[in-house]
């Protein structure tokens, strides 16, 4: 714990809003001794000499840096200290209004309700440094070895990008050949400028380039057995044909691809069940093995017609099943389940993909017979990435192609030929198509949907966790944090993340060679790689009082715990990514962190005065905010002048899974008011950055009004909001909102007890 802590405050940023030598003034009168520098510095930023100074001459344990966001500011002072921010500008000058919602006037100097605000800010940092320790090493070897599964367009540019790089690679494809879905794709669509014409996909250089470099060793007919250990020291066990082999590897590269969507999701369009209608992923390979004499074809990239058919014929939660949307089918449509509505999004994730591959069969058909086949293009929508756009405009221009807009509302047999109904076309007409043939788009399902692919020797069992947000992609956190998985030091690559062209793929798995890297150097410095990059602490446990209840191995997020055959945790420093749900959920309250503990936080909640008069002085409200958006978006607010009730004191916290019941009774306990709990959104288009933090609240939160209830305590007062972090205009309206409601509630009964 830091026993020496120096306080300086910066002119330059909270200068003219507060009295700051009197803030001063009150720091040293207060802490006395264990604060033996208490200085204002005209720039902070140019202090550091001077901070490093006072380090050596006072023997100082801790510094207290009082300015701006330790987002603006994190890195302005590296120090051989332990170094913590009291945000003074955007969450206090910045932001602050008077009570009754007007404007400050500073030429008075400043309203005691600001200065208040700032007396309780500086007191809780200090707390905060107080009970903070630095943490002991969590380094482990960093083996400087990658695995990457899977032998197609992703693995082989991941392998050779590793090897490149300086690693050893060992390369896993299930199947006897490298090359997977490219195999039956030798020319792509443009790679390179002009960006116009298709292009060989050049798979056997590739392939030569891996199997030809002895930095990689290549498993062919081989699978994941197991693996085991964590980041830097991983130990993975390969099933060969000649039996199964052991290495050691350092991260692992997640690049096992996509399988085609089940034929049963486009039977209402006549998939399976006409037998002139194909997927692209059929008729690709048709076109390659030269079995195309078809001269009319319609290239169709509306799938509506499926997804009605599929809400129809989907059974309500009362009631029996419909029929096929609007089809006329000559044999019945299977029923879908809930499950199947999820599965059929693939059709829309992969849209961009199909939208180019369209383009690129139609052009590579009229190309095989001079023109004499006539390719009809029909979309809902044409998603064409980028550059591509080119390729795009070209494939207009060709006499062979002909494309519009239009719903397909029916794809039947018209007796040796088949019927496209279209709607709501460009033409400015509805028609019906004749054509010999019907292409359909292929849906493209990540291979770790469903499938333990990697099969993981960990307490919460051998695949990804099943995270619905995203469909079985395995990315960790889509919006915020690409190649991420949900278990740490395996990064995906390729499809297998997101439907995406092939070089997008290799793009792509060049990225998640450099994340692999990353993971290796810093298991090797024992830090966090993400999203808490460069963080050195790791949930530490009180085995003595640890009841063995598992509620820390079940809502870990990443896996990061493992258990004995009695329920004992037992961690995995390098797997953890720090963000606190294991503490959180603790009722025992035996996990900690050096720097972020259940202690820590109590106190800081503690330091705040609370008056005793409601009316006059005003309610407390405490706000714990998770630090991934709900305050950066307090920030953003803040520096853009949005002001909010100067009643509230603000507290970041990790993750909203890491909110402890304890911290909400110790506000109660003080006199607080009100406690809002402000994090990340989550649902189907927001996403928690620890996963489930928000939501796992949510339900503690339940348990929490429990309590309240017996206590005689509205469970109003507790209250979980959502913000996005580009919601930042939204958030004082939120915060003045639940400081109005606890108004209205009165003081906490508990006040002045």
């Amino acid at each position: 714990m830091a026993g020496k802590i120096g306080v300086y405050f910066d002119m330059q940023n909270i200068g003219g809003g507060l009295d700051v030598e009197a803030l001063a003034a009150q720091t040293r009168e207060k802490w006395g001794e264990l604060v033996p520098v208490v200085k204002t510095c005209p720039v902070l930023a140019c202090a550091a000499e001077e901070i490093k100074a006072d380090i050596t001459d006072k023997e100082l344990d801790g510094v207290l840096l009082c300015g701006a966001s330790f987002r603006a500011e994190c890195d302005a002072c590296r120090l051989p200290v332990q170094v913590e921010h009291v945000n003074l500008r955007e969450q206090c000058v910045l932001s602050y209004k008077n009570a009754d919602g007007s404007p400050p006037d500073f030429s008075a100097g400043a309203p005691e309700d600001l200065a208040a605000m700032a007396r309780d800010y500086v007191n809780m940092g200090v707390v905060k440094l107080q009970k903070s320790e630095l943490s002991d090493s969590a380094a482990v070897a960093g083996i400087a070895r990658v695995l990457v599964i899977g032998g197609g367009v992703s693995g082989l540019a991941a392998a050779a990008e590793a090897a490149a790089t300086g690693y050893e690679v060992v390369l896993v494809e299930k199947s006897g050949q490298l090359g997977g879905a490219a195999v039956n794709i030798p020319v792509t669509s443009p790679l390179a400028p002009d960006w116009t014409d298709k292009q060989s996909a050049n798979l056997n250089m590739k392939i030569s380039a891996v199997t030809g470099n002895p930095g990689i060793t290549v498993y062919l007919d081989a699978q994941m057995r197991t693996l085991s250990g964590q980041p830097g020291e991983f130990r993975a066990t390969i099933a060969t044909g000649q039996g199964p082999v052991s290495v050691e590897v350092g991260a692992v590269v997640l690049a096992t691809g996509w399988k085609a969507l089940d034929d049963k999701y486009l039977a209402p369009m006549g998939l399976g069940r006409l037998p002139l209608v194909v997927s692209a992923a059929q008729f690709g390979k048709m076109l390659l093995a030269g079995n195309v004499s078809a001269r009319r074809i319609a290239f169709v990239l509306d799938t509506t017609l499926a997804e009605d058919a599929a809400r129809e014929t989907a059974p309500a939660e009362a009631g029996e099943a419909g029929k096929p949307a609007g089809a006329e089918a000559e044999e019945p449509v299977e029923k879908f389940v809930k499950e199947d509505l999820e599965n059929i999004r693939h059709l829309a994730y992969s849209n961009a993909v199909n939208s180019v591959g369209m383009l690129r069969l139609a052009n590579s058909v009229c190309e095989q017979t001079g023109d004499a086949t006539q390719a009809f293009i029909l979309y809902k929508n044409m998603t064409v990435p980028g550059i591509l756009e080119r390729f795009y405009k070209k494939m207009q221009d060709r006499p062979g192609i002909m494309m519009t807009r239009a719903d397909v509302t029916a794809v039947r047999d018209g007796g040796g030929h088949l019927v496209v109904e279209c709607k709501n076309t460009l033409l400015g007409m509805d028609f019906d198509l004749e054509v010999d043939l019907v292409v359909l788009p292929t849906g493209m399902v990540p291979t770790t949907a469903k499938e333990a692919v990697v099969q993981f020797d960990y307490r919460q069992g051998p695949d990804f966790p099943d995270l619905r947000l995203v469909d079985g992609f395995a990315d960790s956190n889509y919006i915020c944090f690409p190649y991420e998985t949900r278990r740490t030091g395996v990064y995906a690559a390729g499809c297998v993340r997101q439907p995406m062209t092939m070089d997008a793929c290799e793009e792509d798995a060049r990225g998640a060679v450099l994340k692999a890297a990353q993971c290796i150097e810093a298991a090797s410095r024992g830090v966090a790689v993400h999203p808490r990059s460069g963080d050195a602490s790791y949930p530490v446990f009180n085995f003595v009082r640890c009841t063995q209840c598992k509620r820390c191995t079940e809502e870990c997020p990443f896996g990061a715990l493992d258990d004995d055959e009695k329920g004992t945790p037992k961690p995995n420093p390098a797997r953890c990514r720090r963000c606190g749900t294991c503490f959180g959920a603790c009722p025992e309250r035996v996990i900690s962190f050096a720097n972020y503990n259940i202690d820590q936080i109590g106190s800081m909640i503690r330091e705040v005065v609370v008056p005793r008069d409601f009316r006059k002085g005003g309610p407390r409200i405490l706000i714990l905010a998770c630090e991934n958006d709900a305050y950066p978006a307090l920030d953003m607010a803040g520096m853009r002048g949005r002001a909010w009730n100067p009643y509230v004191r603000i507290i970041p916290v990790r993750c909203l899974g890491s909110v402890n019941a304890i911290w909400v009774s110790d506000a109660m306990s003080k006199g607080f008011d009100g406690v809002m709990l402000l994090g990340c959104k989550y649902g189907d288009d927001y996403q928690c950055h620890f996963v489930k933090g928000s939501e796992i609240c949510a339900r503690r939160k339940e348990n929490i009004a429990e309590t309240l209830n017996r206590l005689g305590v509205q469970p109003e007062r507790v209250e979980q909001l959502e913000v996005a972090i580009d919601e930042y205009d939204k958030v004082p309206a939120l915060i003045d909102g639940f400081v109005g409601r606890i108004m209205d509630m009165g003081p906490n009964p508990f006040k002045g007890m």
